[in-house]
């Protein structure tokens, strides 16, 4: 047994296809397929049922992938580790998140960061969901995560650092401008653009309307806020969307984000496999993000949570949308 026969494994689990393990590889489904069968023999147990459509964990093959998966996530990080220190001074920090986020979100952080270590490299890998961010951690060999923050992930801790209020987004002749805020009787009047189907955000959006009986259907979705506040320019619906740290100060002219009543505010922050195990230079990182959070929070803007002291920086417009 080798730590890239449980690697392949957890892969193979992960994807359910040996095909798409091998292509993601590039390698092929034999070699795959041999991983697998070599685990089995030395296991003497079957991990996996083949179908047509793929492969599927067996009882025991849930049992070693549970182990295995975080397992493999510690030895990962503590080999990243090593290789860090052996560098000296240099070294590199992994972030995945959603194609906005590092433009917006994080641009101080990335200013600061690089000024103060400027021979580590800052890597960025995008995805389209917290769902596919949590694959990559598990998957690759990266630090960090920023995510909307749900439901418990095996293997990866989330930490929160900012609540963002959602906010409905008008053109200024529209019959909600005069309004102060609005509640969420008037989301049902008129088409909306959310996030997309498969973003933690828009489940949890999803669900808190339909707590009150509001079930928005045929309406537009799209991939980030910047698109949703062109459309909604250009008359094609409300764009409901979380205010983010500095976003009145860049709101297109002709456009008022009206506060909703009643639906909770969106968590956003960081997901690791392990904190403890986190290196200096990534924990570096990901408090600087924070303590961005920080600063918006101590002039009015988005409540942050548990962020350090701020250590300068300027404002921005930060925008995301996951």
């Amino acid at each position: 047994m080798t730590l890239d026969d449980l690697r392949v494994f957890i892969a193979v689990c992960r994807a359910g296809s040996l095909s798409a393990v091998a292509r993601e590889l590039s390698c092929t489904q034999s070699a795959v397929s041999q991983h697998v069968k070599r685990l089995e023999k030395e296991l003497a147990v079957c991990l996996v049922e083949r179908h047509a459509r793929g492969v599927v964990p067996t009882s025991a093959g849930r049992i070693l992938h549970a182990a295995a998966a975080d397992g493999i996530g510690g030895i990962d990080l503590a080999l990243r580790r090593l290789r860090d220190q052996a560098r000296g001074e240099g070294g590199a920090v992994r972030v995945t998140t959603g194609a906005t986020t590092v433009r917006h979100f994080m641009a101080d952080a990335i200013v600061d960061f690089r000024r103060r270590h400027p021979r580590v490299t800052l890597e960025f890998q995008t995805a389209s969901s917290s769902r596919a961010c949590f694959d990559a951690l598990a998957n690759d060999d990266l630090d960090l995560a920023w995510i909307t923050i749900g439901a418990p992930v095996r293997g990866i801790e989330q930490r929160p650092v900012a609540d963002l209020p959602w906010v409905l987004a008008v053109p200024e002749g529209d019959p909600l401008a005069v309004q102060d805020r609005v509640g969420l009787a008037d989301l049902a009047s008129c088409p909306l653009i959310r996030p997309p189907q498969a973003a933690t955000s828009r489940a949890q959006l999803d669900a808190a309307l339909g707590q009150v009986g509001l079930s928005p259907a045929g309406h537009t979705s799209v991939a980030d806020w910047d698109t949703a506040l062109l459309l909604t320019e250009l008359g094609v619906g409300r764009a409901v969307v979380p205010e983010l740290p500095g976003w009145r100060a860049a709101v297109p002219p002709g456009l008022r984000l009206l506060p909703i009543a009643g639906l909770p505010a969106l968590s956003v922050g960081w997901a690791v496999r392990r904190w403890d195990a986190l290196s200096p230079l990534a924990r570096t990182f990901a408090d600087a993000v924070a303590a961005g959070c920080a600063a918006d929070r101590a002039a009015g803007g988005v409540p942050a949570q548990g962020a350090p002291p701020v250590d300068g920086g300027a404002r921005r417009a930060a925008r995301i949308w996951r």
